[in-house]
């Protein structure tokens, strides 16, 4: 399953028009505009922008390894009761 992330290529202000065009595979360009007549003609294109710039999480690094909880601290010890 894709996850919606922030761009990291794409970026301007907060990444969001980016992250979303990467999402969706479509020019960043297209969305941006779309994103501008919301906010021209509706006024929620702001809020809204605003709102995925908080929510929506960084793109991980992609030279990074995946991330693995270490085992518990008692592991080994025989006392795996």
């Amino acid at each position: 399953m894709r996850k919606l992330y922030k761009s990291e290529t794409n970026s301007t202000i907060c990444d969001v028009c980016g992250g979303i065009a990467e999402y969706f595979n479509l020019d960043v360009t297209i969305v941006r505009l779309i994103w501008i007549a919301f906010t021209f003609f509706g006024g929620s294109g702001v809020i809204a922008y605003i709102v995925a710039a908080l929510i929506m999480p960084d793109a991980p690094p992609a030279n990074e390894p995946p991330h693995f909880d270490p085992p518990p601290s008692d592991w080994g010890n025989g006392n795996n009761n």
